[in-house]
């Protein structure tokens, strides 16, 4: 079992002193699904990229731990070489790389011997391109250069199914996705959720939606810069029946 641990995390934007994480503290463990709700400017996107190493933040203080190990230290890709994933809101198109030459050098990096064998690739990438119900002629275009939205989360869902890390961090994935987008993006997360014990998963959202398609074990709800609460998939209904109102008096009184 594998481990991240937050431990109070602050962060600010960098050079401008803009404190957005205030003491964030979360447990995650392989075998595990986590959502993380909160109502806008609470600091969700922001612990995403915090937990990545993005470097228009800087951690005032805290740890973020990988199996005892603080990862703060090192740089993005290194991250995602020791095991973590991010799926982006808002995945960016890189014209001139293709996806297939994107997705192998990738998994070059992550291999032991820097070269993954091309026929396991090859044979890999068709299999999830047609599980995630994707044009296998996707493979030859520039990385989400004209995808439609839809497409693009898919792509990011490509992504973690071929590298298979440790821990994956979904930053609001759910995003402007039709409902047979989000079938299919949820379709292949549980691929992964369900066929690997060695396998974590953070999910940010606005929207309990995803989350009757992916179910969670915790739900954390953030509040101004910090874990407000924690609980059962239950939390999701008392959510979806009450809003965010009732949560800072919660927290104030301990529940």
């Amino acid at each position: 079992m594998s481990t991240i641990e937050i431990k109070n995390l602050h962060a600010e934007v960098e050079g401008e002193g803009i404190q957005i994480l205030k003491g964030v503290n979360l447990t995650l463990n392989t075998s595990e699904t986590h959502a993380i709700m909160g109502p806008n400017g609470s600091g969700k996107s922001t612990l995403s990229s915090v937990i990545m190493g993005h470097p228009a933040y800087e951690v005032t203080e805290g740890e973020i731990l990988l199996d005892g190990e603080n990862i703060l230290e090192m740089d993005p890709e290194e991250r995602a070489v020791a095991g973590l994933f991010l799926a982006f809101q808002y995945p960016l198109a890189i014209p001139g790389v293709n996806v297939g030459s994107f997705l192998k050098t990738a998994l070059n990096a992550h291999h032991p011997d820097g070269k993954y064998p091309a026929s396991e690739f090859i044979k890999e990438m068709r299999e999830n391109m047609a599980f995630l119900e994707m044009d296998s002629k996707f493979a030859n275009r520039g990385l989400n250069e004209g995808f439609s939205g839809g497409e693009k989360k898919r792509m990011e869902i490509l992504q973690m199914l071929m590298l298979q890390p440790t821990f994956a961090i979904m930053d609001e994935t759910d995003s402007g996705l039709d409902i047979d987008a989000l079938r299919i993006v949820s379709k292949g997360v549980n691929k992964l959720v369900e066929s690997d014990a060695d396998f974590g998963l953070l999910i940010i959202t606005h929207y309990e939606r995803i989350l009757t398609y992916i179910k969670p074990d915790r739900l954390h709800i953030m509040m101004d810069g910090k874990i407000a609460i924690s609980g059962g998939p239950e939390l999701v209904k008392k959510l979806e029946e009450k809003g965010y109102d009732w949560v800072n008096e919660e927290a104030a009184a301990g529940v």
